[in-house]
């Protein structure tokens, strides 16, 4: 067997429209599937360059967690990026900070998961 590359990421939500509102509206995402009705097993998809981001909502046990796998997504301007959001109202599970290579900050999205808001810094990929 050889992996060549992630399928796709995906986040359980409880609430598909308060989710989608979320990574939507407040993210800037547009989605590129919807598959369910409220009520039914639900997916939403985000085609995201090379990868997909999804929401799946529906499936019994499986629930959001802030402690479980991330996303982190790649802005262009992370000031901006960091203002926007705290414009929005979106609660932060870590502050901005830089690294060597980059500058990072960890949000929490309206179903508890934990998102990465990332900018590499020049010369890193």
């Amino acid at each position: 067997m050889k992996v060549t590359e992630i399928a796709f990421s995906c986040y359980p939500v409880t609430d598909m429209a308060r989710a989608r509102k979320f990574y939507e509206d407040v993210l800037g995402l547009k989605p590129t599937m919807l598959h369910g009705n409220p009520g039914e097993m639900q997916w939403t998809e985000y085609e995201l360059g090379n990868s997909t981001l999804s929401l799946g909502c529906g499936a019994p046990d499986w629930k959001p967690t802030a402690t479980g796998c991330s996303v982190t997504l790649e802005v262009d301007d992370f000031d901006a990026a960091i203002a926007h959001l705290k414009t929005n109202g979106v609660k932060f599970q870590l502050e901005p900070f830089p690294t060597p290579v980059c500058h990072m900050a960890f949000i929490f999205d309206t179903e508890g998961n934990t998102v990465g808001i990332h900018k590499r810094k020049v010369g890193h990929h």
